[in-house]
């Protein structure tokens, strides 16, 4: 069987999707897997065991105000790949009228996507033969893994999710020398998301630092991507300690080093996302978008959120005039690493007593 799966991006969209890979692959092991992803967010697919074949596609010119047939032109040229194989199966994760048109012109028999309304554009069920109603509840991995079960009947798995990430030497060694700059127990910090609503205060970051360093010890590694010193700075100038580091690790570097981070501190960004796939302890900052959607599925990690407003609900604001939601203490945070960490230095503990 054939196997097409359409997930364009963005990082966080992708391993929100991993897990519905690893259960088809462990599933259906003989199966040929072909993924569609944005050439910006393929990088974390790259290399990937359970992909037969990695389809890069640059789709930022193709806009759904288009006439649907000039949308057409514009897809067909950048999934030309596609014509090459014949798919039993294509699975449209993303709900787009360009991720529909995709999966259309895959040729492939079936083509599942969610019911119209879990649709992001609803006017992509056309280019679809079969759709998946899902709760409206629930978390995003789940949603994927309950569609790509119903696409190709297998029972999808509730909790204990699987994130193939592959990385190779050339990552570990990058990530290697960032923690040996900091030579101790270390924090990740991640200062940056893609909506100004998601950002907790730079500043706020350089005094967690602080804290971090005078309560726990733990240096604090401030990660962000490019285009983000000015936001790394802001947290440097506000650190009285000095003790962090500014870094700007490759996305498979930054997997490799929070992996080994004490605790990973950061918003509804791809880097957070990254760091739950790792199994990192996280401590997240929700503000316009919902924990129990995006967030971690690990129980024990937490989101620090403002319960105490009203304005949250069905939020999804990327500018705010009465944006509090990300008003929150450097002390609360503090308690929430505190309680986070807790957690798994008991883990730890018990993990190493079972091995004595």
């Amino acid at each position: 069987m054939k196997v097409l799966f359409v997930k364009l991006g963005s990082i966080g969209d992708i391993i929100h999707t991993l897990p519905a890979l690893a259960a088809v692959r462990a599933s259906l092991p003989d199966a040929e897997i072909s993924w569609v992803a944005e050439e910006r967010s393929a990088e974390i697919l790259r290399g990937n065991l359970l992909i037969d074949d990695l389809i890069e596609v640059n789709t930022r010119s193709i806009r759904s105000t288009k006439p649907v047939d000039k949308l057409l032109a514009e897809v067909r040229k950048q999934a030309g790949e596609l014509r090459k194989h014949r798919y039993d199966i294509a699975i449209d994760f993303q709900g787009l009228l360009k991720s529909a048109m995709i999966a259309k012109l895959s040729r492939a028999k079936k083509r599942f996507g969610f019911s119209k309304k879990s649709l992001r554009e609803p006017a992509s069920r056309i280019f679809l033969t079969d759709t998946v109603k899902v709760p409206d509840q629930i978390h995003v991995i789940q949603k994927n893994l309950s569609l790509a079960s119903a696409a190709l009947n297998f029972e999808a798995p509730a909790g204990h999710y699987g994130f193939p990430i592959h990385t190779d030497e050339i990552h570990r060694i990058e990530a290697d020398e960032m923690i040996g700059r900091a030579n101790n127990k270390f924090a990740v910090l991640n200062p940056a998301g893609g909506w100004v609503t998601k950002l907790w205060h730079a500043e706020k970051y350089g005094q967690l630092a602080d804290r971090l360093w005078e309560k726990y010890g733990f240096v604090s590694l401030v990660a962000t991507g490019p285009g983000e010193n000015d936001l790394s700075q802001i947290v440097r100038d506000n650190s009285r300690t000095g003790k962090l580091i500014q870094v700007q690790p490759s996305l498979k570097g930054f997997y490799e080093l929070v992996r080994h981070a004490e605790v990973y501190v950061g918003g509804d960004t791809g880097p957070t996302h990254v760091a739950i796939a790792a199994g990192t302890p996280v401590v997240g900052f929700f503000g316009p978008t919902e924990w129990w959607r995006n967030g971690s599925p690990d129980p024990n990690d937490i989101c620090v959120e403002r319960l105490d407003i009203g304005c949250r609900i069905d939020c999804h604001r990327r500018t705010c005039d009465n944006w509090i939601c990300m008003d929150i203490s450097v002390e609360t945070v503090l308690e929430a690493v505190g309680k986070r960490i807790a957690v798994a230095d008991k883990r730890s503990s018990t993990r190493a007593e079972s091995f004595a």
